[in-house]
């Protein structure tokens, strides 16, 4: 089992920044891909961005050069720096892992809000 928390979410102007962070723990040996996802009222979940463990990285094309994933190994935490943040990146963000063999992990989520 894996378990993830999310924080760092809150409300944030328009062209601000945000810097959510995953904390992981349990069993993460078999763990190959690091993620996140965000949902928006009445819409569906979509990928933001992924992380393998091989270092290969992987970005909502609409999201490409505002936001970024990265690691820190010895922390056991996956960070989402989110730069230039607009209204329609309002949404949950959910910390996602996925493990060998064919297994899923889901955080909680964060609430993230741009708004002025």
């Amino acid at each position: 089992q894996v378990q993830l928390v999310e924080s760092g979410g809150g409300l944030v102007q328009p062209g601000g920044s945000l810097r959510l962070s995953c904390a992981a723990s349990g069993n993460l040996f078999s763990v190959h891909t690091m993620g996140w996802y965000r949902q928006a009222p009445g819409k569906e979940r979509e990928l933001v961005a992924s992380l393998g463990t091989s270092g290969n990285t992987n970005y909502a094309d609409s999201l490409k050069g505002r936001f970024t994933i990265s690691r820190d190994n010895a922390k056991n935490t996956v960070h989402l720096q989110m730069n230039s943040v607009k209204p329609e990146d309002t949404a949950v963000y959910l910390c996602n892992f996925k493990a060998w063999p064919r297994r899923e992990y889901w955080g909680q989520g964060t609430q993230v809000t741009v708004s002025s």
